[in-house]
């Protein structure tokens, strides 16, 4: 199951995350360790940004479907 994750905050990397924006979570146990999250960022690229500037999300099944969908 995809992990969705909220950004909070997007300091030093305005240009790279959105705000308030839903990501999906790349799993990357060694990022975890170093309280990294991995996501694609805004230039549709994978990146390391600070765990802190994430929250995650459950969301409805029907909805992760349709951003699964709609992301790729």
């Amino acid at each position: 199951m995809q992990e969705f994750i909220i950004c909070v905050n997007n300091r030093e990397y305005e240009a790279s995350l959105e705000r308030w924006k839903v990501y999906v979570a790349i799993p990357d146990d060694l990022a975890k360790k170093q309280n990294l999250r991995r996501v694609i960022d805004e230039s549709g690229e994978d990146y390391l940004f600070p765990s802190d500037y994430f929250v995650p999300l459950t969301l409805p099944k029907v909805v992760q479907d349709a951003m699964m969908r709609d992301s790729f």
